[in-house]
């Protein structure tokens, strides 16, 4: 058995792209705007720390105005406090429809938030464009596939865009830079032990962590508009150091709402490897993870996201017995978000009563192109 190729990217990675990629989400599983969510958060936090004009449009297709979604509080907190780095739209029905169901207003407003999208995409105005549920928009046929298409494959160099939604047609995945299907896997077990609110993001594709930082700002969302006791907590393993650009965005966040989260890194500024772990590691490992079981097993927070607890337990940098025995003690009323790739799955990974694999069937990275701050980390 070998780990050797064990590791994540951290912040230290300092080479970046300037040509901006299409990403699709896709799939069944659960994760997909999430993900998206998440790369708005970093972008956001890049222009908050740098100053830069990083404005990012997200557009929400098939999520109408007359549905309060938990995000939109936080969403709409960043964007008093920094107007001129993020635009959001809503358009189309506030209730789900399948194909039967489509009416005149359905198509009316997929071509109201198309024409927004296609004048964003054109104007150059920004630097990355969120096209949320646009694939079942094309799915249900409330768009022309080839139109959009073509409007995409011609995006200005710099533009970042993201697709997310089931059912990508073949089309819109042959010009993707980066596919990542969000798989649903199923645990009986959980049922058993009548544990819920544990949710596991893993695989070999872009959107783990990107979806847990989607799930903290729908938390956030949901404390600012219901109750200022829903308290959050992010903490992150091997991912030591400064350079994320997620940082600027929920530090906004704390300063408006300090009660509301909280936030620990635990490492060192650097990868991992199998075959070079030093004592900080495991130093640092055991920090992260008590301050993780004291926040789960006290109740005082409705949310905690222990993001790349999955590597760090693969590397043998804590031992998963623990993890187990907390998670079965866990309050009700508390949200566990677990994230990271990991080549043995643990046994905790049978409580989870959500587990999205993203499955990677395309990365930009593989061409040899570089990450890019703001998207990646």
């Amino acid at each position: 058995m070998t780990r050797t190729g064990l590791g994540i990217v951290t912040a230290q990675h300092r080479s970046e792209r300037a040509v901006g990629q299409i990403h699709v989400y896709d799939g069944a599983g659960k994760g997909k705007s999430q993900a998206a969510l998440g790369v708005v958060l970093r972008s956001m936090g890049l222009g908050i720390n740098t100053g830069k004009q990083n404005r990012v449009l997200l557009l929400r297709f098939l999520k109408g105005p007359g549905r309060v979604y938990d995000e939109d509080a936080a969403i709409e907190a960043l964007e008093q406090a920094f107007p001129h780095l993020i635009d959001q739209v809503r358009t189309g029905r506030a209730e789900f429809f399948g194909p039967g169901q489509i009416t005149a207003f359905d198509r009316a407003e997929a071509e109201r938030g198309w024409i927004i999208a296609r004048g964003a995409i054109a104007s150059g105005l920004y630097s990355m464009v969120v096209l949320d549920e646009l694939n079942p928009v094309l799915d249900l046929g409330l768009l022309p596939v080839k139109e959009v298409v073509q409007v995409l494959a011609n995006k200005p160099d710099h533009l970042e865009v993201i697709a997310t939604g089931r059912a990508a047609p073949p089309e819109l995945l042959d010009i993707a830079d980066l596919h990542s299907e969000m798989k649903p896997h199923h645990h009986p077990k959980a049922l058993e032990y009548g544990i819920t609110g544990i949710e596991i993001y893993t695989g070999s594709g872009k959107g783990k962590s990107t979806s847990a930082l989607g799930k903290a700002l729908q938390a956030i969302g949901r404390g600012i508009r219901l109750d200022l006791s829903h308290r959050v907590l992010i903490l992150q393993w091997l991912k030591g150091g400064s350079g994320y650009t997620e940082d600027g965005a929920i530090q906004a966040l704390q300063h408006s709402y300090p009660s509301l989260v909280d936030h620990q890194r635990c490492g060192r500024n650097a990868i991992v490897w199998w075959n070079d772990r030093q004592e900080l590691d495991y130093v640092e490992a055991e920090r992260g993870w008590e301050l993780a079981q004291a926040a789960i097993l006290s109740g005082l927070y409705k949310t905690v996201i222990l993001d790349e607890l999955n590597p760090t337990v693969d590397l043998e940098l804590l031992p998963q017995e623990p993890i187990v025995e907390t998670l079965l003690r866990k309050p009700k009323h508390t949200e566990v978000i677990i994230t990271g790739r990991c080549k043995h799955l643990p046994d905790y990974f049978n409580l989870a009563s959500i587990h999205s694999e993203m499955v990677c069937h395309k990365h930009y990275a593989e061409r040899g192109v570089d990450l890019k701050r703001g998207v990646d980390f």
